[in-house]
């Protein structure tokens, strides 16, 4: 497996709330993206903390064998990182409020399974296209799935940004979790809304697809954000999946 991870201040805001990495173990690769919120800093904490929670439970897991074990232990470890959170925010008065979007995608040499909350996304390439494979916590995309607005109207609604779920708000949480099977997928990308807010699903395709390295992808994709105005912290980690069979159990 090809990987990469980068995050990118934008052009716009003084530090970057963002965080995550993609991080390996002998049971496979788990890549996270966390886009921070708050306010005094409190944003980048939450992120940070996140990432560096589950970095260390990474490195120690051995057991994950099934699919079941697999979403099993990403919920779980949501709610362990939500509590350590919140419970932060409730000791510290500079960190009350803050929170922080998850998404994560645990890959094994036979399935990938993907968890988030908030409005930081995963995409898989595949054979059959191009797909978004999470869903926003935001007010927008329920508005959206209600009827009440459409797809166009939600990009440039005035409340696009309220999140109805995060890490660290709330002492409850609602855990997203979906499996695929590797021989689904080509490419994964996960990345922050300062990406998505301005480049097209078409145009991450079509990036993805570039006859490139997933460092360059990855470069390219945080260089045209920037360009249109990098408004918002931007980060992206691009997994990709050997296409050969024989490859699969020793690279993933």
């Amino acid at each position: 497996m090809d990987f990469t991870f980068q995050t990118d201040v934008g052009k716009v805001r003084s530090h970057n709330e963002d965080s995550g990495g993609v991080f390996r173990n002998e049971i496979g690769t788990l890549a996270i993206v966390a886009d921070g919120m708050g306010g005094h800093r409190a944003g980048d904490v939450a992120s940070a903390m996140t990432t560096d929670y589950f970095r260390g439970v990474w490195e120690r897991e051995t057991k994950i064998s099934s699919v079941r074990e697999a979403e099993q232990w990403l919920k779980e470890h949501f709610i362990h990182i939500n509590e350590k959170l919140h419970s932060h925010a409730n000791e510290h008065d500079e960190c009350k409020g803050m929170g922080t979007t998850l998404v994560v995608a645990l890959c094994t040499s036979e399935f990938v399974s993907i968890a988030h909350i908030g409005d930081s996304r995963a995409y898989v390439q595949n054979e059959y296209g191009f797909h978004l494979k999470t869903a926003d916590h935001s007010l927008v995309q329920e508005l959206v799935r209600s009827g009440q607005i459409s797809e166009e109207e939600a990009e440039h609604h005035p409340r696009r940004n309220v999140l109805l779920r995060a890490l660290g708000t709330e002492l409850d949480i609602k855990v997203d979790v979906s499996t695929l099977q590797v021989e689904d997928c080509q490419f994964i990308l996960l990345c922050s809304d300062g990406l998505t807010n301005k480049i097209t699903a078409e145009e991450l395709q079509q990036q993805l697809q570039a006859d490139e390295t997933v460092e360059f992808k990855a470069k390219e994709l945080i260089r045209l954000a920037n360009e249109r105005g990098g408004e918002d912290n931007i980060t992206v980690a691009i997994l990709s999946f050997p296409q050969d069979d024989s490859d699969r159990s020793s690279v993933i």
